[in-house]
């Protein structure tokens, strides 16, 4: 008689060899399960322990932790774990111990120099700022020469990183709508941006390079039904007012720099079809603080006039003197104003000038309200327009930074 257990085991490489897909799923099953509960039974991982906190402690013995933000003429900004962000003098501050790296700049320091400066943890003590690197030996500026302190990420990405044409912008973009509709109906629409690009991109360095781009339109038809029983006809007003400019700086000093300009002007109000002005010059800043900023400019250009009535166009040679001014009023409320005045030297009977002046308010995170007006003055349009054309803009703008 066989022995039904030796039968079995003798048929088993048969069943193996003919059912091979179904025992490898088995076998892989049974691993998966396996593996399953050994990880259930497991312990879990110990969390990680936090990142040390800076601390901050004040002359009258009080103390704060939290992240050193930066350090800016004289005051330092700390992010607290408890009061939030706030700016502290240097003079009140009896002690800081940081855990992050930072980089120290002296007042009237170049960015050339900045780029040997020391990176490490910062401490300060005794009206000493000591910057200690991970390698090397520590570095003691007095804190009444500390001109800015910032963090490692901030000094490469402003000092050692070239930036792209597309990376450091400021300003906004503006616009802003009339819809009528009635025994009267049309449109009024207007849009715009201004744009500034400073490089370096960190303002307490003296400015190298600066880039300005400036775009306005005014577009709009405001057409009246003939209405015969009052003795009104119909009729279509049109509104057509566009300025655009380019302008690029190129600092020789702190203070005086030389300029590129191009400018193109649109009005229908005064039968202007295109005015291109296309120059060079020189400017001079009288004052940059975050506050407010002057600059004077005057340059020598070529301009061509371009009239709806093609007998009234001119080629000029000439130059504008100008002046920008910027300042920053409570509840960050923001003016801006400019006046320039071109006389053309070939024919010192054609000359413009233009002015203007705006607020912008913020009301919501980027979003600000902003209220313009401009004027623009030509001595020489055709028969019928006006010299002078005003007009004033109340609309929405969005601050890219």
């Amino acid at each position: 008689m066989v022995n039904p257990s030796i039968s079995f085991l003798k048929a088993l490489p048969l069943c193996v060899r003919r059912h091979r897909s179904i025992v490898s799923f088995s076998v892989l099953l049974c691993a998966l399960l396996g593996a399953g509960v050994a990880a259930a039974q497991a312990p879990a991982a110990p969390a990680l322990p936090p990142p040390p906190k800076d601390i901050l402690v004040f002359t009258n013995g009080d103390q704060l932790s939290g992240t050193l933000t930066r350090s800016v003429g004289g005051s330092i900004v700390f992010a607290s774990d408890m009061a939030g962000e706030i700016t502290v003098p240097l003079d009140k501050v009896k002690e800081l111990r940081t855990q992050g790296s930072y980089a120290v700049m002296k007042a009237g320091e170049t960015p050339k120099a900045a780029l040997k400066s020391t990176l490490g943890k910062v401490d300060v003590s005794d009206s000493n700022l000591t910057v200690t690197p991970t390698t090397g030996a520590p570095v003691v500026v007095a804190t009444k020469d500390v001109s800015y302190v910032i963090d490692q990420d901030t000094y490469n990405k402003v000092l050692t990183h070239k930036p792209k044409l597309s990376e450091g912008w400021n300003g906004g973009v503006n616009f802003g709508a009339t819809v009528v509709q009635s025994t009267q109906h049309g449109s009024t629409f207007s849009g715009g941006a201004a744009l500034v690009r400073q490089i370096p991109l960190l303002t307490i360095f003296p400015t190298r390079y600066k880039t300005l781009v400036n775009f306005q339109e005014t577009y709009g038809n405001l057409t009246q039904d003939a209405q015969p029983l009052v003795g009104i006809a119909a009729s279509t007003v049109k509104t057509s007012i566009m300025h655009a400019g380019l302008e690029h700086d190129v600092y020789f000093s702190p203070k005086f720099f030389v300029l590129a300009t191009a400018t193109w002007d649109h009005n229908y109000a005064q039968l202007l079809q295109l005015q291109q002005i296309y120059g060079a010059g020189i400017g001079y800043t009288v004052f940059n603080t975050p506050k407010h900023e002057l600059d004077l400019r005057v340059d020598a250009h070529y301009e061509k006039q371009e009239f709806i009535d093609p007998t009234s166009n001119v080629n000029l040679f000439g130059s504008t003197f100008g002046e920008t001014y910027r300042r920053t009023l409570p509840m960050k409320i923001l003016f801006n104003e400019g006046l320039s005045v071109t006389p053309a030297w070939s024919d010192p009977s054609v000359y413009s000038a233009n002015a203007f002046a705006g607020l912008t308010m913020p009301v919501w995170h980027r979003l600000a309200v902003n209220l313009n007006g401009s004027d623009s003055y030509l001595s020489n349009p055709p028969a019928g327009a006006q010299k002078n054309s005003f007009q004033f803009i109340m609309g929405m703008t969005y601050t890219l930074h």
